[in-house]
Order: C-alpha cells, then structure tokens, then sequence
C-alpha cells in the first residue's frame, strides 16, 4: 500500500513584476476606445466677405436681448415667447425684412439662443447678429 503523503504549500503568491505592464495596456486600450464627443456649436452659415449696403429702414427689425431675458423688437417690449408671433406678422407683412438681434454683454447665453430660435421658427432666413451698442 502507498502511503499518501500530505504536501506542505506555501502561500500562493501573485507575480506583481507585470503588474505595470497590465495597467499601462489597459490605460492605452481605453484612451484609444473611448469617443470624445466634440461641441456642435450654432449651426449658421455666414456669408462670404463683401462689400457693404444700404438697406432701407423699413426693412430692419431690431431685437434686443437684456441681460434678464426680455426683449425689445423695435422699442415693443414682450417676452420671449412672443417673439414667434410678432416675428411672424412682420415677415408676412414684408418679405424682405431682416432681423437683427443684439444681446447685452450680460445676457444670459441660454436668453439669445431662445430668442434665435423663435426667430428661425418663423422661416426668417435673413438674421443678422450685431453688436450691442449702449
């Protein structure tokens, strides 16, 4: 009969000396994995540099922006939701209308997108963004 005999083991140790090697793949995998999403930003297209023109009065609508969110459309207060409506007469009314929007220094970001996107709600394609002048 054989005998069994019992083995003695020692603890079980885990080689760390490739343990850098492991977290430098694993870092390079996930920084060429991962996507960056980038900022879309405003999506208009400006046009091309040119010479400047007279344009009538009567066919500029200005739009002003405070830093509080209201807005003047030519020296007629309203909020920003009533931008649509009033746009819209104007546009129906002269088809040639440009618009202009101005906003303060301290407006709001959130205030001059709202307020451009209630104008291009209305189908204006002629928008101009100028500069605030105090």
């Amino acid at each position: 009969m054989l005998s069994k005999r019992r083995r003695i083991r020692g603890d079980a140790d885990i080689p760390s000396g490739s343990m850098a090697d492991v977290v430098f793949l694993l870092l390079i995998f996930f920084l060429v994995t991962t996507t960056m999403n980038k900022d879309k930003g405003l999506g208009l297209v400006l046009p091309p540099p040119g010479e400047a023109k007279e344009i009538p009065k009567k066919n500029i609508c200005n739009v002003l922006v405070n830093a509080s969110g209201n807005v003047l459309i030519d020296d007629q207060a309203m909020s920003i939701r009533g931008v649509y409506k009033e746009i819209k007469k104007r546009i129906t009314e002269n088809p040639n209308l440009i618009v202009s929007v101005k906003a303060s220094e301290d407006t709001e970001y959130n205030y001059f997108i709202q307020v451009l996107d209630q104008i291009k709600k209305t189908g204006c394609d002629k928008i101009s963004i100028a500069n605030y002048e105090k």
